[in-house]
């Protein structure tokens, strides 16, 4: 600044004169920063909605759910509502349910003839019994509680309803690298930043635990082994290193590995999703 620059004193300043609060810079910033994450959350179920299997993963998901005529169904944590669209395409009356109302905004701009409410998977906007279908994708690991949404699914089916969970295990992201040791350390330190990272081994007991039976659990496992999936690995690595867990030097030569291998075609990314499905008794 020019030494010679007249700035106003906090005294000279109009006391009628509207300025931002602090708070009001807080949140705005903070509300900045939470459409931004929405709208990369967004960006990458988009791209994992476009991955090979995904579509026959969500169909599998559907045939467990028993989704058809005369069924009401929900997609908890239905994200830009993918799901839901394509439930009410089988016949179901299907409702998306999501915390994040930019989220609801973007899935009924997107289906707007489904139905989407703002909810969380603790309070979720249905009767007792009032569900034939309760499906989450991709949730239940960024629950700090999910026995108590599991409680919450079981109070809104009816007897006889069918719930369907899908989900990875964090810790079981499964990739070729020159440093396994590296590669480990990863994979956990990311895995660490989620809530409830191992959760889907923990589901089926989780069902039987909240009197839910016909218990069945799957695995899907989508192999990767082109360079479309650096930016995932890419990812893993820059969250594992601003954890603390590894070097920057450390995650660019991780990275730069990868990339190389993606782009000779040697990458090699395998993913294991689970399915669990059980029956309200």
């Amino acid at each position: 600044m020019n030494e010679n620059q007249t700035t106003p004193r906090i005294q000279d300043v109009d006391e009628n004169q509207t300025t931002p609060r602090i708070q009001d810079v807080d949140e705005n910033q903070a509300t900045r920063r939470i459409a931004t994450d929405t709208a990369a959350l967004i960006a990458l179920l988009d791209r994992a909605d476009s991955l090979p299997g995904a579509e026959e993963l969500r169909t599998r998901s559907y045939e467990l759910l028993g989704a058809g005529p005369g069924t009401v169904v929900a997609d908890v944590g239905c994200g830009a509502g993918r799901a839901v669209a394509e439930l009410a395409g089988r016949g179901a009356q299907a409702v998306g349910v999501d915390p994040d109302e930019r989220m609801i905004t973007v899935a009924a701009r997107r289906w707007p003839d489904a139905d989407f409410r703002l909810a969380g998977a603790y309070d979720l906007p249905f009767a007792d019994g009032a569900l034939h279908g309760y499906r989450a994708d991709k949730v239940y690991h960024v629950l700090d509680d999910p026995a108590r949404a599991l409680a919450e699914a079981r109070r809104v089916l009816a007897p006889g309803g069918r719930i369907v969970l899908i989900g990875q295990d964090w810790d079981t992201f499964v990739i070729d690298a020159d440093d396994a040791a590296l590669t480990r350390t990863i994979v956990h330190a990311r895995a660490d930043l989620v809530p409830s990272p191992r959760v889907v081994r923990r589901t089926r007991n989780l069902l039987l635990d909240a009197g839910f039976t016909d218990v069945t659990s799957e695995v899907h496992t989508q192999v990767f082994t082109d360079e479309a999936m650096v930016p995932v690995l890419a990812n893993l690595a820059d969250m594992s290193r601003t954890a603390g867990a590894i070097t920057a030097e450390q995650a660019e030569s991780w990275v730069a590995e990868q990339r190389e291998r993606g782009r000779r075609g040697r990458l090699f990314l395998a993913l294991p999703m689970f399915v669990t499905a059980a029956t309200r008794d």
